[in-house]
């Protein structure tokens, strides 16, 4: 008999406070994501040591992955790996944080030498999810275009979906606590994940 594969999520925050509010929705997220049988490994960008992409263009021309090696390299690997990726970030100068940004920018490396002209640009496995986790003291109408632009260039890596849940008008630590509903749609939003028990395809 044929053990069920587990859903792998891999959580990484883009917050300087690692008790803030985007790592609280994110982390109420991957609860509801493990109740339905989810492996979950979680990363603190923060608290890591490493470079953004030098523009080196060696992932292009010498090898098929990131050539720098630092605190980042374990994280891309299990990129590879993961059936979601949960992104968390506050909103900074109208774009994710700086940790963030960085992190992403090393995800070039899954990008194929010929990705502007090929049909399939991404060395990843299709079929990823993505989970964009946003916080802004902003209300809901500022800085509507970072999840569509994000989630654009994450169809280029081969991701099949992309889902946003975001807190508008929450800056202290612990308000998002306060916002049940933002709370809620970070539940609901990990659970449509499965259906029957089993990983919905």
């Amino acid at each position: 008999m044929h053990k069920k594969k587990s859903m792998k999520i891999l959580s990484i925050q883009g917050s300087p406070r690692p008790n803030g509010n985007s790592a609280a929705i994110a982390k109420r997220f991957c609860d509801t994501a493990k109740n339905h049988g989810a492996d979950i490994e979680c990363f603190i960008l923060n608290a890591m040591h490493y470079k953004g992409c030098q523009g080196c263009m060696a992932c292009k021309t010498k090898q098929e992955c990131c050539v720098i090696k630092d605190d980042v390299t374990a994280v891309l690997q299990q990129v590879q790996t993961a059936d979601v990726l949960v992104l968390s970030s506050p909103v900074y100068w109208g774009d994710l944080s700086s940790q963030m940004k960085g992190f992403i920018d090393r995800m070039y490396s899954f990008l194929k030498p010929d990705y502007m002209t090929a049909q399939c640009k991404s060395r990843l496995k299709t079929g990823k999810k993505l989970v964009l986790v946003l916080c802004q003291e902003d209300p809901p109408e500022e800085h509507a275009d970072i999840f569509p632009r994000y989630a654009f260039f994450f169809d280029w890596l081969g991701f099949s979906e992309s889902h946003l849940i975001r807190a508008c008008s929450v800056h202290s630590i612990g308000a998002v606590h306060k916002r049940r509903d933002i709370l809620a749609e970070a539940e609901h939003t990990a659970a449509g994940l499965f259906k029957n028990g089993r990983i919905r395809k």
